[in-house]
């Protein structure tokens, strides 16, 4: 059995190392990092792989706070190497986190920002006693908090810099844990443009335009494309899931893991335990796994549960393949069967392009570790120098979440048995809703039903209007369904607006009868029904209540007769 307790939560190298927790030797990620030279760095891994503990455990290693620390160190790998031993403790260290950053709005945005500038400038107070320091510098240096202003934010750290430079005659590290946690809330909440803005300006000034940078290291879960918060940044290197630097620097090998289940006396559990966890691969290095299952497993002493996936908010993913066209649905029902896809993937993920692209929706959940690499087309990149990527769930753990994901769409009461017809709505499966609509209209309409003159001009479309308004009395724990209400510059037919605007959709319907004197075809029908609800800006209402514009969608029925066209 192995002698240390296999704690949960530890992101504190010092603390994990002084209580004796259960660790796996990840001390050859400082030599690598620090052989690369690389001035700025940018590496990017799923949730829970040990981003934060590694920034913690390389703060700890270079901070001339941890000097005469080396009994952190001792029995591991980098202590091996008498060079790095020297080094330990010798420069001056700037660690923060955006993790505590769990708003979408761009002024609550700011103001958690300037107070982790501002808590970091706190650690530092002391070397303005210095008398190198003159009043005005300490005037400068006690301007820096929550109420700054957005430029003071923006240099604050360059200036911080410039005063370790000046206290202890050495150039700074600067190390960012989750940076890309604010930029994911603001896409959720609908500032994304903002929120660019401000952080653009933060890192040119944090990462380029500072001349007492010895070197940077950011960590994230996705890479944020470079033409946004990072276009000015020359100097960055950008490791992601796919690239070929510090493949095993982030979670669990199998043979690490293996290891650890043998310590455990869980020997017997280990092709089990590759079934559920393994999966992840980072550039050629197969067979990873989350640290997190594991080090959970171990202290639940071999249960198996969705510990990874059940750690933390999955709403994005949810709100992406839910809110996403019926494409992505129907390669998520053949990703819960088994299969694999081809997908062309830029790992530089534009947020505000994520709805509408469903290789971008791809890229996303490869980068987030929902799916796995199987197989890679990198000698024959596309024309847009996206490469071509055999993908496929990462596990079974992943699996089991996407099935209570999907599930948890159509109602957490499994009582509720929602028709086929509500269900490729939700879906945005507009084949489905077709089949299903003719189908039904075929066996179940009459002549008379859909004939008109049998009560007004009208009657038809009223008709069809009725019977798919009765569709959705099923829906009526979960919308408000409303019908031929006022909104912009007319009335609409169907409205359904979502009780929870964070797990549906909102839903504009329109219906039109078929004339065959000025419409060659229902397609043209349908087009005509979109029009007006452009054209009469049906939507005004929704956008009044919150709904961003992605978030809803518009239907037009088509009717001729006993045939039914859905666009």
């Amino acid at each position: 059995m192995y002698e240390n307790k296999a704690g949960l939560g530890y992101q504190d190298f010092r603390r994990m190392r002084e209580d004796h927790i259960f660790y796996i030797d990840k001390t050859d990620f400082i030599k690598e990092w620090w052989e690369y030279s690389d001035m700025v760095t940018l590496i990017t891994r799923p949730r829970r792989f040990g981003k934060t503990l590694n920034l913690s455990m390389a703060e700890c290693f270079f901070s001339n706070r941890s000097a005469n620390r080396g009994d952190l160190f001792e029995g591991l790998s980098i202590w091996q190497s008498e060079e790095y031993r020297n080094m330990q403790g010798t420069y001056p260290v700037i660690f923060l986190s955006f993790a505590p950053i769990k708003t979408g709005r761009i002024d609550e945005i700011k103001a958690a920002l300037k107070q982790i500038v501002a808590d970091v400038y706190r650690e530092y107070r002391f070397i303005m006693e210095a008398q190198i320091f003159h009043q005005k510098d300490r005037e400068d240096f006690d301007a820096v908090s929550k109420q700054m202003d957005d430029m003071t934010a923006y240099t604050a750290l360059n200036r911080l810099c410039s005063y370790l430079y000046q206290y202890y005659h050495k150039n700074v590290i600067v190390m960012l844990d989750e940076y890309d946690t604010p930029m994911k809330e603001a896409w959720i909440a609908g500032c994304w443009d903002e929120t660019v803005d401000f952080f653009r300006s933060f890192f040119n000034y944090t990462f380029k335009s500072n001349k007492y940078l010895c070197r940077g290291l950011i960590t994230g879960i996705t890479r944020i494309s470079k033409e946004s918060i990072f276009s000015d940044l020359n100097n960055l290197e950008v490791v992601t899931t796919t690239s070929e630097k510090y493949t095993t620097s982030f979670g669990f090998t199998e043979k690490e893991t293996f290891e650890a289940l043998e310590q455990a006396g869980l020997g017997a559990e280990q092709q089990k335990v590759k079934q559920w966890y393994d999966g992840f691969t980072f550039g050629s290095q197969r067979d990873m796994y989350n640290p997190w299952s594991i080090v959970s497993f171990l202290n639940k002493k071999g249960r198996y549960e969705t510990y990874w996936a059940n750690t933390s908010s999955n709403r994005l993913v949810n709100s992406l393949i839910q809110r996403g066209n019926s494409e992505i649905k129907k390669t998520m029902e053949a990703l819960l069967r088994g299969n694999s896809f081809l997908a062309n993937l830029d790992e530089q993920i534009m947020l505000n392009q994520l709805v509408g692209s469903t290789d971008a929706v791809w890229s996303l959940l490869l980068a987030t570790g929902y799916l796995k690499v199987l197989n890679v087309r990198a000698e024959k990149p596309d024309d847009d120098g996206m490469m071509q990527y055999t993908l496929a769930l990462t596990n079974l753990e992943v699996k089991k979440l996407f099935h209570k994901m999907i599930k948890g769409w159509f109602g957490d009461n499994a009582q509720l048995p929602y028709n086929d017809f509500i269900k490729a709505l939700i879906l945005d499966d507009v084949d489905s809703m077709n089949e299903f609509m003719n189908r039904i209209a075929l066996c179940s309409f009459s002549n008379f039903d859909t004939a008109k003159g049998v009560s007004g001009n009208d009657a038809p479309e009223r008709f069809y209007h009725g019977f798919v308004l009765g569709l959705m009395v099923e829906l009526a724990g979960r919308f408000r369904i409303m019908s031929n209400r006022e909104s912009g510059f007319g009335r609409y037919d169907i409205m359904l607006v979502p009780l929870d605007q964070e797990k549906d959709n909102a839903y504009i319907i329109e219906f039109k009868v078929h004339k065959p004197a000025k419409e060659k075809g229902l397609e043209e029908t349908v087009k005509h029904a979109l029009n007006q609800i452009e054209e009469k800006q049906y939507a005004v209402q929704l956008i009044s209540e919150g709904m961003r514009p992605d978030q809803i969608r518009k239907y037009g029925f088509a009717f001729a007769g006993k045939t039914c066209l859905i666009g």
